[in-house]
């Protein structure tokens, strides 16, 4: 069976994009941890309840791991690899449930990024046959 022979939809692309996606925000994420493990060793905060600190190192190494899984995670999509697009949603769910938590602190960039986390899960649950028939 060739490509020609496979009845595709337009929502193939999407594939595409949430892999692109998932790239350029691994890279982002990964050059946030190199920042924070680069920086000082602790943030300080004032909050409602007082002042508070955390441990930048920590945030750091794991921004950079999951900046990289990210990034991993996109080119095998970009491959064609379906346990891809199921560790993508996970990543990508608990990206989402990050970005609910900071609704708070910058809220703006919380429900932008949060929009796309959705359309990007939509793009590999909804469509996945067609990503799939896409590749064979």
């Amino acid at each position: 069976m060739t490509n020609s022979d496979v009845n595709t939809s337009g929502w193939a692309g999407w594939g595409v994009f949430a892999a692109v996606v998932l790239i350029v925000a691994g890279t982002i994420d990964a050059f946030h941890g190199l920042q924070a493990l680069i920086g000082p060793d602790t943030a300080y905060f004032l909050g409602q309840i007082g002042l508070f600190s955390i441990d930048v190192q920590g945030w750091g190494w794991w921004h950079l791991i999951i900046g990289a899984l990210l990034i991993l995670v996109g080119i095998f999509l970009l491959l064609g690899a379906t346990w891809a697009r199921v560790v993508a949603i996970i990543l990508v769910a608990l990206n989402a449930i990050g970005q609910i938590t900071l609704i708070s602190v910058q809220p703006w960039l919380s429900i932008a990024l949060l929009a796309i986390d959705v359309v990007v899960i939509y793009a590999l649950t909804v469509h996945g046959k067609d990503i799939d028939a896409k590749k064979a």
